[in-house]
């Protein structure tokens, strides 16, 4: 067997999985945003209907705030971490990396246990205190599942920083925040837009916290969803998970020409 006989049958799956599981749905879904009697104008219509437009904008900006957040937490936490040793570290690692394992629904009922009607803050706290189904609930479930993938991210990229870099920042006069500015946070860059692209992917897209919470608000995943159970709008649920699918494909884009194949990696 000759070695290009050899590599063209080991691309027959990938070719394969990539029709039939890549291909013809986003090619489905494509063709099903203009089988409507809107035709194109399916997408005027998103951007004119009050109502979907504020969603779409509401979206991005729980997303965009929410990779903020987790970056600013994760990074401080991370850096933390990988440069001190201390009893209980590998237990405090295991805690942050946790909600890893949780599904969306999980984390959403939690927040429910902490902010919700009869939740742990309402009992403790004087007033009537609700916040799980509101924008800050959904902003809290969301952060509390970014934190980890944004976390391990840049701890493996901090273990991997020249400690010498640091010493002759040091040496030559600067201090802690000097050499975090100018040191460790342009060695990490690469690794915090990856991180940063993925957890807004992730926000972009999350269900089924969206669905445990989002019950003063709306999003895109939920309006998709009722979109097309409970309004059998086909075309319009297509084109919003279109737009959806152009926001975060757009940003890991350019999260990719920044980071290079590290947003692969995060992925």
């Amino acid at each position: 067997m000759t070695d290009r006989l050899f590599v063209t049958l080991c691309l027959v799956p990938l070719a394969i999985f990539s029709l039939a599981f890549l291909a013809l749905p986003l090619g489905r879904l494509f063709m099903g945003a203009v089988e409507g009697e809107a035709g194109w104008g399916v997408y005027l219509q998103i951007l004119t209907t009050p109502r979907y437009l504020s969603t779409l904008v509401q979206t991005v900006i729980i997303s965009v705030l929410v990779t903020v957040a987790a970056l600013a937490v994760s990074t401080t936490a991370g850096l933390f971490l990988t440069r001190n040793r201390f009893a209980g570290r590998g237990l405090l690692i295991s805690i942050l990396t946790l909600p890893l394992a949780f599904p969306g629904v999980v984390v959403g009922f939690m927040i429910i246990l902490l902010g919700g009607r009869q939740g742990l803050i309402n009992q403790i706290v004087p007033g009537h205190v609700v916040f799980a189904y509101s924008s800050l609930g959904l902003f809290l479930g969301y952060l509390y599942f970014s934190i980890p993938r944004v976390l391990l991210t840049v701890m493996a990229a901090a273990e991997k920083l020249d400690p010498a870099l640091e010493e002759a920042a040091r040496t030559l006069g600067a201090g802690p925040a000097r050499v975090l500015r100018d040191v460790i946070l342009p060695g990490i860059a690469p690794s915090l837009v990856a991180s940063g692209a993925i957890a807004f992917a992730t926000a972009m897209g999350a269900f089924g916290t969206a669905f445990t919470l989002a019950t003063n608000i709306d999003v895109l995943p939920m309006v998709i969803y009722t979109e097309f159970t409970l309004q059998a709008n086909i075309a319009m649920a297509s084109a919003l998970s279109v737009i959806l699918g152009l926001v975060t494909w757009v940003l890991l884009v350019l999260a990719r020409s920044y980071a290079g194949t590290t947003v692969a990696a995060g992925g």
